[in-house]
């Protein structure tokens, strides 16, 4: 396991790369700027609004991001630990007065929730993997069970594993990209995790703008009716050349770059589409209102809970020593 080899502020890739994101941010900020000016005329719009909000918020995103990585190694670890906790917080519902209901969740949420990222941390692999879909699944009915109170106990059970394995175990996965050791790619772990989030959150992005501008045929309508298909397959060949465009910053080529981008997107698609399923089967239409113009935590983090275990595995598979 490496120490904590991430890319430096005067790293020349590093720095190149806070330049493009940080341009980015000005771009999407001045046509926010030029849309609620020249074609809303200052006056309240719906989707205007909304594109204004999401691009304020991703500078607080940008910000936390780059805050993190510049704490190091437990600065990142922090910040997906907190969001996990908040986006689980945001799956799981107001808990019911019953026996047996609180020990579950203060297990979940203070017991499971940061033996998960320790066991990442530190790189334990096997058990990381195992802690949450084997062991809490007899761990939590058995906490259940003791508490003498066994109505409805799979469908309170499922529902606390379920959030686990969404929020904590998928999400886990991204900072774990930081103990891979990649041959002649020593010091640079914090590109792929960049590599990751850049292509999964612009992904989403790519989607939501191909989706306004071209969208004309739903792709799930029961379950997401914003989503259309022009959107998912804008954003998604979007996000490909993107994360083609990012391979210099990998040990990956151009072609496996994009290869790698085009499942991390497939697979944000997927993940962002069984939450969508959960909140409709719940009638509600984002997780909270924690992020302006973007939902809840788990509105952002959907779109990792499939793509960041099947990156992390790819990549070590594959690249890793």
């Amino acid at each position: 396991m490496t120490g904590f080899p991430m890319p430096t502020t005067w790293d020349p890739d590093a720095l190149f790369l806070i330049q493009g994101i940080l341009a980015i941010l000005v771009l999407g900020s001045l046509a926010a700027l030029v849309l609620k000016l020249v074609v809303a005329d200052r006056k309240p719009h719906a989707v205007i609004d909304n594109v204004v909000a999401r691009v304020g918020s991703w500078w607080i995103i940008a910000a936390l991001v780059g805050l993190a990585f510049w704490a190091g190694k437990a600065g990142v670890y922090l910040l997906f630990a907190s969001a996990s906790l908040v986006a689980l917080r945001e799956f799981i519902p107001s808990p019911e007065d019953r026996p047996g209901e609180w020990t579950m969740l203060v297990t979940a949420f203070f017991g499971v929730l940061p033996m998960q990222y320790w066991l990442i941390w530190r790189g334990h692999d096997a058990l990381a993997a195992g802690l949450i879909p084997a062991y809490c699944f007899f761990l939590l009915p058995i906490i259940a069970v003791l508490a003498g109170d066994p109505r409805d106990l799979p469908r309170r059970v499922s529902l606390l594993q379920w959030g686990l394995m969404l929020c904590v175990l998928g999400v886990s996965y991204a900072p774990a990209l930081l103990t891979v050791d990649v041959s002649g790619y020593e010091g640079r772990d914090g590109f792929l995790l960049m590599f990751l989030l850049l292509v999964s959150q612009l992904g989403d992005v790519f989607q939501y703008l191909w989706g306004k501008a071209a969208g004309r045929h739903a792709l799930a309508p029961a379950i997401s009716p914003s989503k259309t298909v022009e959107g998912t397959v804008g954003g998604v060949l979007s996000a490909t050349a993107l994360g083609a465009g990012l391979a210099w910053t990998t040990p990956f080529s151009a072609p496996q770059a994009a290869l790698m981008a085009l499942g991390i997107s497939l697979l944000g698609v997927l993940g962002g589409l069984t939450l969508s399923a959960i909140k409709r089967d719940r009638g509600i239409k984002d997780w909270s209102r924690l992020i302006a113009g973007h939902g809840g935590m788990l509105d952002r983090l959907d779109s990792l809970c499939f793509s960041a275990p099947a990156f992390y595995y790819a990549v070590k598979a594959l690249w890793a020593q």
